[in-house]
């Protein structure tokens, strides 16, 4: 019996590879001054190639930025600051998002979320997003001081939701950090599929659309 469902954030819900273009271009523009010798849509390829899926933390990006286009009247400092205030702003969910959420939440079932990231960031996105209402428990990597795919973190959320690895589903982006760390401790684990990972799974329990979930989330019941 399937009595929760634990969810990634970036990837999952937040469809972040476009609310970071968002972001880039308006950064851009923001500080058009600075950038003006920069073609717009070659700084916000080579932001993407540097950010690496959000795998790389900004002050990594920024500092790189400033070497290879000489900017020298800003800082990666304030460049990041900007980043870590603005980026909530742009914050788009894939499609279905409130939707699925509330029918989940409407069945009865508990709703949490495990998150790698830094605390206020992620907070901030989230609140971005108007889901923390839905979420039972929210950790994230750096208040927990562990990160995923480490068992202890979805062990935790577990625990603080009561319910034992076999009737939960946690649903992420990323092959090793959600899906085989959530496999791993026992828990059942879709794959909301993303080509930039390349095909890692071809069970059943992969899904391109979060509306495909609550098919998904019925099969696993019946398991």
């Amino acid at each position: 019996m399937i009595k929760a469902i634990i969810f990634d954030l970036d990837g999952t819900l937040l469809d972040r590879d476009h609310s970071l273009k968002l972001f880039i271009r308006d950064q851009y523009k923001r500080y058009i001054n600075e950038f003006k010798h920069i073609p717009e849509e070659q700084y916000v390829t080579r932001f993407i190639e540097l950010d690496n899926k959000g795998y790389v933390w900004k002050d990594k990006v920024y500092e790189q930025l400033l070497r290879e286009y000489a900017i020298s009247n800003l800082t990666w400092g304030q460049l990041l600051e900007d980043y870590i205030n603005n980026f909530q702003h742009h914050c788009t969910p894939f499609p279905h998002m409130e939707y699925v959420l509330q029918e989940l939440k409407n069945s009865g079932l508990l709703l949490g979320m495990i998150t790698n990231g830094f605390t206020e960031f992620q907070l901030l996105n989230i609140r971005a997003l108007g889901i923390e209402k839905y979420m039972d428990t929210i950790l994230v990597s750096e208040q927990e001081g562990i990160k995923k795919p480490e068992a202890e973190i979805f062990l935790r959320a577990l625990e603080r939701l009561g319910v034992s690895p076999e009737e939960s589903v946690y649903i992420g982006d990323h092959p090793e950090n959600d899906v085989i760390g959530a496999r791993n401790v026992g828990m059942h684990a879709i794959w909301k599929k993303d080509t930039f990972w390349g095909q890692p799974f071809t069970d059943e329990h992969v899904i391109e659309d979060l509306e495909e979930l609550l098919n998904v989330v019925n099969i696993v019941q019946k398991v």
